[in-house]
């Protein structure tokens, strides 16, 4: 296995003028590993924590606090970028940026890990409920269930319901690889569990690919 980080002066100088990467996948598709890699590869990784206190704003459609915020670094993921609107915004606020949709095997996949996730998180060894996601404190207390509400446009009744967030997985990528049907260049479908996902992803970026492997990062299981 080649270790990522002995890759980072090998690319330093190939990446003094880098186009904005924004990671648009949905969560738990291995953006977290994802964004190690573009560490090593020497990419200034946009603060998380800022972005998904913009959460609001991208409900609203109001795009002009994140494309501030994406003048800080050179790429982001996670939230607001992986929802639905953010991309088209960036688009066309950084014309020649790069876009990576990161998926899973399967949308029942994606749709269990998320489950996993949450139920891990909030550590009652349950399935949580809208409640528990209120009075949780991520970012700040009820942000979880706003993100929940807000992305997958759910109620009380509809939390983790099966079909709308499988429904909301396919019609994300769906619209993602639409919009960017005639720009190949400009979109990379990823599935970091691919055997050739680094391969892909040194080429769309033009990076030296040197056998390096895929981390696999806040996995949920």
């Amino acid at each position: 296995m080649m270790f990522l980080n002995k890759n980072k002066n090998k690319n330093k100088n190939k990446n003094k003028n880098k186009n904005k990467i924004f990671c648009i996948g949905r969560n738990k598709t291995g953006t977290t590993s994802l964004e190690q890699v573009l560490q090593s590869f020497n990419y200034k990784l946009g603060s998380q924590e800022k972005a998904e206190f913009l959460l609001n704003d991208w409900a609203k459609r109001d795009f002009s606090k994140i494309i501030n915020l994406c003048k800080s670094a050179d790429a982001f993921q996670d939230i607001p970028f992986s929802n639905d609107f953010t991309f088209q915004a960036l688009d066309t606020a950084f014309p020649n940026s790069k876009f990576i949709l990161t998926i899973r095997n399967s949308a029942e996949e994606w749709y269990e890990s998320h489950v996993r996730f949450h139920t891990k998180l909030i550590g009652k060894n349950r399935l949580p409920t809208a409640d528990d996601l209120k009075a949780f404190s991520y970012r700040y207390k009820g942000w979880l269930w706003e993100e929940e509400m807000l992305v997958y446009n759910i109620d009380e009744t509809t939390l983790y319901n099966k079909d709308i967030y499988i429904q909301h997985y396919y019609n994300h990528n769906a619209r993602v690889i639409e919009y960017f049907r005639c720009r190949k260049n400009d979109l990379l479908v990823l599935n970091i569990g691919s055997p050739l996902a680094m391969r892909s992803l040194c080429d769309f970026l033009g990076v030296d690919f040197l056998g390096q492997e895929f981390p696999h990062l806040n996995q949920s299981s």
